[in-house]
């Protein structure tokens, strides 16, 4: 009995020693943008909070136009994380519950896309934008990202898994075709899937850099990224309203991670209560 409480004691030990450990960046995050830049440098370092949050946000908003970035990257983020949801789960999907010519090799062609590193695709990807006649507008960030080989997998992998081949024979049997089928069997089913992903890939394109810094020409239409690098000075930075700046592009992540793995561990949940 003993030894079982001392194991359960080393155990949560282990979990929240973990856990400050995750948690000290976001916190020294918090407590550099509550400073000034002299004092990121001080050693030792400042450990608990300052009094210019407010000034540093101040300085922000008049350097760059915050929230116009900001709704922008909100837009881009939210339409493609829907996009890739749709059709993700469709081929997912697919892949998991039908047969079709050359579904093995497709997949194996799928899965070896992951593997080339994204940045050899950047130069292919622009010219194909230029030609189109994209680069500049928001299209070029949208139609490229609707789909992506991991999101694919993803959903496969879990409806391999979690869906009964004898619930969509059911469906079948009462004339479901392939789309009644996705919509009202897998989707419900798929769920805690819709959720990572749905997190991954916003998370994934809120934080973007590289591709928008290529592809965006009007200021109007940075994203939020773009538009914090701007804070870095030619000759000197100011670090601390770099942080505050920072601060406020994590907070909505926070807030929608926070919602959606609540809303994930709430159908798994669930999920184990019907089995």
């Amino acid at each position: 009995m003993a030894t079982k409480h001392f194991k359960s004691l080393v155990l949560y030990t282990g979990l929240i020693g973990g856990m400050l450990i995750s948690m000290f960046p976001f916190y020294w995050l918090i407590v550099m943008s509550t400073r000034t830049t002299s004092d990121i440098y001080k050693f030792p370092p400042q450990l608990w909070f300052g009094g210019e949050l407010w000034n540093n946000i101040t300085r922000v908003l008049q350097q760059i136009d915050f929230w116009g970035a900001f709704l922008n990257t909100l837009f881009v983020s939210g339409l493609v994380t829907i996009l890739v949801l749709f059709f993700d789960s469709l081929a997912g999907f697919a892949f998991a519950k039908f047969e079709f010519p050359g579904k093995k090799w497709l997949f194996i062609l799928l899965l070896a896309t992951m593997m080339v590193p994204s940045q050899l695709s950047l130069v292919p990807s622009f010219v194909l934008m230029a030609t189109f006649g994209w680069v500049g507008s928001f299209k070029a960030l949208i139609i490229p990202g609707m789909v992506n080989a991991f999101g694919i997998f993803w959903i496969r992998q879990y409806a391999t898994e979690s869906i009964p081949n004898d619930l969509l024979d059911a469906g079948r049997i009462d004339g479901c075709n392939f789309f009644r089928l996705y919509w009202n069997v897998a989707l419900p089913i798929l769920r805690p899937a819709f959720a990572f992903l749905g997190a991954f890939t916003f998370i994934g394109v809120w934080n973007d850099y590289l591709w928008p810094l290529i592809v965006l020409t009007d200021e109007r239409k940075y994203t939020l990224q773009i538009a914090l690098s701007q804070l870095n000075g030619l000759y000197n930075t100011d670090y601390a309203m770099v942080i505050a700046g920072t601060l406020l592009a994590v907070i909505p992540l926070i807030v929608m991670f926070l919602f959606i793995s609540r809303q994930f561990i709430s159908d798994i949940a669930a999920g184990a209560v019907k089995d």
